[in-house]
């Protein structure tokens, strides 16, 4: 991951914890209306890919378990990773496209209904990305991935040159003289690994992503609400389709893309349809990007205009996010994806604890305030959730208060302690396990390993029952507290 050249290392200052009685007096664990449902809490955890589902995409009994394990600390809402809104290969990622995933779904409702006494709101987010493929071995690129076109033939020097004797010149160039033969994409496909864009305007199946994206959301999240789920947080933020629509650098020509009015068109019709399919009493919020955090990019003055946008259309919930682009991911190894997460705008997903001098804790607040601040312009009360290196209650306390926002994620602390809610709720916050934000976890994510977290994973690894990682090394689950 890329890494400021700063590198000023910090720790967790999570300050004091509250009393019992000071904590039953906050704002962090007073009450929020949420569309039509009420949180008991404006604690909430956000989605996180922990690699644990089954290879076809249905519910596993490690996705059980893991949910379960984050339902025991009761937070206000919990939210159920990023799954798939197409029926199609995606590795053990849950999904969400097709009639025969409710029933795994519904067990997962039922599951974590149990585990938190019916104290903690459930909801899945939905997702729709574009395919993207390994970095190839550069032989094999040329060999066979490569698309020839007359400018390939052009180029080499040899009169008459059948397709086998192209790609062998092609072949023995030297790196300078092959980028002058290739375009920026095929550059990038050999570099780098193919990616589909939302400006792919040339292939049909993008060109048409406004007319199939509306039903497929739109369906997913009927299967969500039969399923028993409290709602739906639809997934618009980081390196995917819905934020590749939002983003600045949407250049479409046909309506979606361009002005800030083309960019929002799709994801306020994915929004209606979805509304249209679910119906008043069901949530429907989403996750975007505060800051894209790459040149060019959408800024914060953009995700203000968007949540204003998105408020007044109805959306019940605005979770910010930043970063986690494509754009400025490092080059992977050959046979590996591209990783969004590994680039500055990366870093500004998930700051680690080497960070500049703005620090690692809270970078994201400043952006989603402006975009809670244009909400409220409208006149309209929809709830903005912040996030970002939460760790300490009077940190998020202070956000509440100070109108930063009206609910407070806390995505890697959760995944380090997912009893930090009742531990502060019952004053007995200094038994907290504090996140270091060493990334440990997102190393593991970017390996598609299991996500497991280091301050718990080597714990009581011989303990009767205890669910181990597929190499046998790490525990699946935090220790229970007592």
């Amino acid at each position: 991951m890329w890494r400021p050249s700063e590198r000023i290392r910090y720790a967790p200052a999570p300050g004091r914890w509250p009393t019992a009685a000071q904590a039953a007096a906050s704002h962090l664990f007073s009450p929020v209306t949420v569309g039509p449902i009420t949180l008991r809490a404006r604690t909430w955890v956000p989605a996180m890919v922990p690699w644990r589902a089954r290879a076809d995409g249905l519910v596993s009994p490690e996705i059980l378990s893991w949910y379960q394990r984050f339902a025991q600390g009761r937070p206000g809402a919990l939210v159920v990773e990023a799954t798939g809104i197409r029926d199609v290969p995606s590795g053990p990622l849950l999904r969400i496209g097709d009639d025969h995933f409710v029933p795994g779904l519904r067990d997962l409702v039922s599951a974590v209904r149990e585990a938190s006494g019916g104290e903690t709101r459930l909801f899945i987010q939905l997702i729709d990305f574009l395919s993207i493929r390994r970095r190839p071995d550069p032989q094999r690129y040329l060999a066979e991935f490569l698309q020839l076109t007359d400018r390939h033939r052009a180029a080499c020097p040899l009169p008459g040159a059948d397709e086998a004797q192209v790609r062998g010149w092609l072949a023995g160039l030297d790196a300078e003289a092959l980028a002058t033969v290739l375009t920026p994409r095929e550059r990038e496909a050999l570099e780098f690994g193919a990616r589909e864009r939302v400006t792919d305007l040339e292939a049909a199946h993008i060109r048409e992503l406004p007319q199939a994206l509306p039903e497929l959301f739109a369906r997913a999240a009927g299967r969500a609400q039969e399923a028993g789920f409290d709602g739906v947080e639809l997934h618009f933020a980081h390196a995917y389709t819905m934020a590749s629509f939002l983003s600045r650098t949407n250049t479409r020509a046909d309506g979606y893309g361009g002005s800030l009015e083309g960019r929002l068109r799709l994801p306020l019709e994915v929004y209606r349809a979805v509304r249209a399919a679910v119906g008043a009493q069901f949530v429907v919020g989403c996750r975007y990007l505060a800051e894209e955090c790459i040149p060019g990019g959408s800024d914060a003055q953009d995700a203000a205009a968007a949540g204003a946008a998105f408020a007044r259309a109805g959306l019940d919930f605005l979770s910010l996010s930043r970063g986690g682009k494509f754009d400025d991911a490092r080059q992977p190894k050959v046979g590996e994806a591209a990783y969004p997460y590994t680039g500055r705008s990366g870093y500004e997903c998930m700051p680690s604890y080497y960070s500049d001098a703005r620090g690692p804790f809270g970078r994201n607040l400043e952006a989603t305030a402006r975009v809670r601040a244009a909400v409220r312009a409208t006149g309209c009360t929809t709830p903005v959730v912040a996030a970002g290196g939460l760790h300490g209650f009077g940190q998020a306390e202070q956000v509440l208060r100070d109108g930063i926002a009206d609910i407070a994620g806390f995505a890697r602390q959760a995944l380090a302690d997912p009893d930090w809610f009742r531990k502060v709720l019952s004053g007995r916050g200094a038994e907290v396990r504090l996140c270091l934000y060493t990334n440990y976890c997102e190393a593991l994510d970017q390996r598609h390993r299991q996500v497991t977290c280091e301050l718990w994973d080597r714990e009581g690894l011989d303990e009767p029952g205890v669910a181990l990682s597929s190499d046998g090394k790490r525990r699946l689950l935090p220790p229970a507290w007592d």
